[in-house]
């Protein structure tokens, strides 16, 4: 049997060291308040953003995608079973023993579909069970999986407390964080304190480190110009900035680190007797599109092609290049498409088909500021052909509304940021919300969902270039229609740190 096996550790170096200053607070801003605390449960970026505050998993990921040991030291796979060695001493902000019985425990709580935790049915499932000897975690899958270790060793552990009872994750943590959880002003600001016992984190981080912070504040802050300026003055020391507060930001030289963004991403409403599940409309209206001048708008001048659908950590099968090709702009050839698709163009200039005119509901979010002109654009473009093409603008609560509920929307800048090819498919060839899947797109896709069952049966070595040609089917079959990415900023001010997908505090450096 052939096992594939990762361990390591770097040490920082001395003349970095020189520059950070240990103490203080480190005080980042959150849009909106995180809500229920509970990691099982969280799905909002801003709970994500507390949650990787505080809890661990058993690899870490570096934004370049390298794996690093963080509760595990070391570990080995096949695509049957992943066996993991725990760290010595690794202990929980309640002062319990972190041991891989209480990971195996994890595991198998997100195993089981009566749980419906965040991970299931993404990167674990009844297919995975995980048993514990000493310091030794097995984990063992009755199906092939490629990325076995890699997928349940990022999934965010919790301490045995919060495994009896789920309830108290709601509003505190239960974790073995280097910071813990310690005030909460709901609405307003969440506090965590720096343990003086920790020792377990990814490259020999210890609570003694040179530069991290005694405290973390994370500050509910809608407004992104009252966080630029107080990135500006040096009480915030990070913030997420998306809009025109960046060019200030940039003349006064401060830096940003960030995670891609597929920001100008367009998905099809599918649904039976929606326009768009018609292949031919899907490819016309997406052929119609200035790729140029909407991707720039909508990046905000700072776009950089597509590459994956796959745009998070741990970016599993990501190439350098994509393996598809997107159409060049061709209005004539858009309207022979909408022709072949009968829907014809009147005398009064709008598209028909069985009396009904072809009316396509755009929706994008409200919050970020590039996503309405950058729609303008598009509508323009479609009412060239004939197309009706309604804008509509959704907070977070008419957005899940749509998407999930009413399925009331067509297209638009709709994202999803997948950091596997696994977890992309649970949207593409999953089951639909009628059914309780994740599959909001009505993605019918045969060839697609024969390259997502060779892929999940492959060797490691093999697999991905059969999960390149899935992403790929589903491009050219416009399934997806990646117009642009970019990235998202968080802007750094008196502070330096990593954001695989949101800010690792074991990363968090305070600047002298």
């Amino acid at each position: 049997m052939t096992l594939a096996s990762c361990s390591g550790s770097t040490d920082a170096p001395a003349s970095a060291e020189a520059e950070y200053v240990s103490g203080g607070t480190f005080v980042k801003s959150a849009r909106n308040d995180p809500g229920d605390l509970n990691p099982f449960k969280a799905v909002q970026l801003d709970t994500w953003d507390l949650v990787s505050l505080s809890y661990e998993s058993l690899i870490y990921v570096t934004p370049d995608g390298e794996y690093l040991p963080w509760l595990a030291e070391d570990w080995e796979e096949n695509g049957t079973e992943a066996t993991f060695t725990l760290k010595e001493g690794i202990t929980c902000t309640d002062g319990t023993p972190f041991t891989a019985q209480t990971a195996a425990d994890n595991l198998n709580y997100n195993a089981d579909p009566e749980n419906a935790t965040f991970s299931y049915g993404s990167v674990i499932d009844e297919n995975v069970s995980a048993t514990a000897e000493g310091n030794t975690l097995t984990v063992t899958s009755t199906e092939n999986d490629p990325f076995l270790a890699i997928s349940v060793g990022t999934i965010r552990m919790v301490c045995d407390a919060g495994l009896a009872d789920p309830s108290i994750l709601s509003d505190t943590t239960n974790s073995t964080g280097l910071f813990d959880l310690t005030e909460v002003t709901p609405g307003d600001t969440y506090t965590l304190t720096k343990r003086d016992d920790y020792t377990w984190g990814p490259e020999e981080v210890t609570s003694d480190t040179v530069g991290l912070p005694d405290t973390i504040e994370l500050r509910v802050m809608s407004d992104e110009s009252t966080a630029a300026n107080l990135l500006l003055s040096g009480e915030l020391n990070a913030s997420s900035i998306a809009g025109a507060d960046r060019s200030r930001l940039d003349a006064e030289g401060l830096t940003y680190t960030g995670t891609r963004n597929s920001v100008g991403e367009m998905l099809f409403n599918e649904r039976e007797g929606r326009p768009f599940s018609d292949p031919l409309v899907r490819e016309a209206l997406a052929t119609a599109i200035d790729r140029d001048e909407v991707g720039s708008v909508v990046a905000d001048g700072t776009g950089m092609p597509a590459v994956s659908l796959v745009t998070k950590t741990p970016l599993l099968c990501v190439e350098e290049q994509p393996n598809w090709t997107l159409p060049d702009t061709d209005l004539d050839r858009a309207a022979e498409l909408l022709d072949e698709a009968g829907w014809t163009l009147g005398a009064d200039g709008k598209r028909v088909k069985d009396g009904e005119p072809l009316t396509i509901k755009f929706v994008y979010n409200a919050a970020t500021a590039t996503h309405a002109p950058a729609a303008e654009l598009v509508q323009q473009t479609w009412n060239e052909l004939g197309v009706t093409t309604e804008l509509s603008a959704n907070d977070a609560a008419a957005w899940s509304d749509q998407l999930y509920t009413t399925f009331d929307w067509d297209t638009g800048w709709v994202q999803i940021a997948p950091g596997s090819p696994n977890v992309l498919s649970t949207f593409f060839a999953g089951e639909t919300p009628d059914d309780g899947g994740l599959n909001f797109i009505f993605v019918d896709n045969p060839e697609y969902e024969a390259l997502v069952e060779r892929a999940r049966g492959a060797s490691p070595d093999e697999a991905c270039e059969i999960w390149q040609e899935a992403e790929k089917e589903l491009i050219e079959r416009f399934d997806a229609f990646p117009v642009i990415d970019n990235i998202l900023p968080t802007y750094q001010s008196g502070a330096v740190f990593d954001q695989p997908n949101y800010i690792q505090p074991t990363t968090i450096r305070m600047l002298s």
